[in-house]
């Protein structure tokens, strides 16, 4: 089969799809997502449970699914069309294809540099609302639900990687996405990239894992319509007896408004507020940021907390160093 050029080479992916969350306690989490992040249940099975944000086009935003230990499971990226899609397979290399993902098409699986797992497709269900949650407005997904955390959608996923350097060049050269920032080391190669795959600011992040492990995730994130509903988790997440580990507070990175809680089954979860920030440039050039700029702390001068770099899941301990 003849793959047609892309002369740009960086649209073949649209944007992050649905991911996975593997997680020791699925009731648990089912439930924090549920009643505290507002997220709505919309599918389940013998070993996980389907979520879905109320402003995802697509039928499902989020799999938990039940594992020993907590974790990120695979990273659905939808293509940009069809025939992106046969370039992303031939350059990702990808052999496995599934047919039996929940209201995916064809999927094709290829793993990153570090082991993390990715799906590309391209034939989606779209959400369909019904009488409790349809929309007064028909170019939104599902009504505006007004609870909880009240996430309207997935925003970015930030791994873990043993090679910040090779995985960065795979981002590059096989997924055509742009680094936007990264912090850089002493003797300048990159120690965390974020990298965009349309015109937001990130979508994937990759940070060095401190254990040397492969395969793990610092967090993932959700997107509010506001600032003020970042606030307004917060108290949510205080009666509700969740975990905040920092927050709510502003990024110096990206400039990304934020607060990190752990779900029950032990996974970072960062509510966030980034959509003022969009990479419009076509040349835009990569900004970094040294370990001197970094100690300086967070925008406002909160100091990063301890905990931000030394817990990841699935928990490892360090050589050396028990847990």
């Amino acid at each position: 089969m003849t793959i047609p050029h892309d002369p740009d080479g960086r649209r073949d992916i649209a944007h992050v799809g649905p991911i996975e969350l593997y997680t020791p306690v699925l009731d648990e989490s089912a439930d924090f997502f549920v009643r505290v992040m507002g997220l709505r249940a919309v599918h389940r099975d013998d070993s996980s449970v389907y979520l879905h944000t109320w402003d995802d086009y697509q039928s499902w935003t989020l799999r938990l699914i039940q594992r020993d230990a907590a974790g990120i499971g695979r990273t659905y990226l939808r293509a940009a069309g069809p025939e992106a899609l046969q370039r992303l397979v031939a350059k990702t290399g990808a052999t496995r294809v599934l047919t039996d993902v929940h209201n995916l098409g064809e999927v094709h699986v290829c793993t990153d540099p570090d082991g993390h797992e990715l799906g590309l497709y391209w034939n989606v269900e779209w959400y369909r609302a019904d009488d409790t949650d349809r929309p007064a407005l028909k170019n939104q997904a599902a009504a505006y639900p007004g609870r909880g955390a009240n996430l309207r959608r997935l925003d970015h996923v930030n791994y873990l990687t043993a090679d910040v350097p090779g995985t960065s060049a795979y981002l590059r050269d096989v997924l055509g996405a742009r680094c936007t920032e990264q912090i850089v080391k002493d003797d300048g190669s990159p120690q965390a990239i974020w990298y965009s795959l349309g015109n937001k600011t990130y979508d994937l992040v990759y940070t060095e894992d401190w254990t040397g492990t492969r395969g793990r995730l610092h967090h993932v994130a959700f997107a509010t319509d506001t600032r003020e509903e970042i606030l307004r988790a917060a108290d949510v997440c205080l009666d509700a007896g969740v975990h905040i580990e920092t927050g709510p507070h502003k990024h110096a990175i990206q400039q990304t408004f934020f607060l990190y809680v752990w779900e029950p089954g032990g996974n970072r979860i960062e509510i966030c507020n980034a959509g003022a920030r969009l990479i419009l440039a076509p040349d835009w050039k990569t900004i970094s940021w040294t370990k001197e700029e970094r100690a300086k702390g967070q925008a406002w001068g909160l100091k990063t907390i301890e905990t931000f770099h030394t817990h990841g899941t699935p928990v490892v301990a360090p050589a050396g160093d028990p847990e």
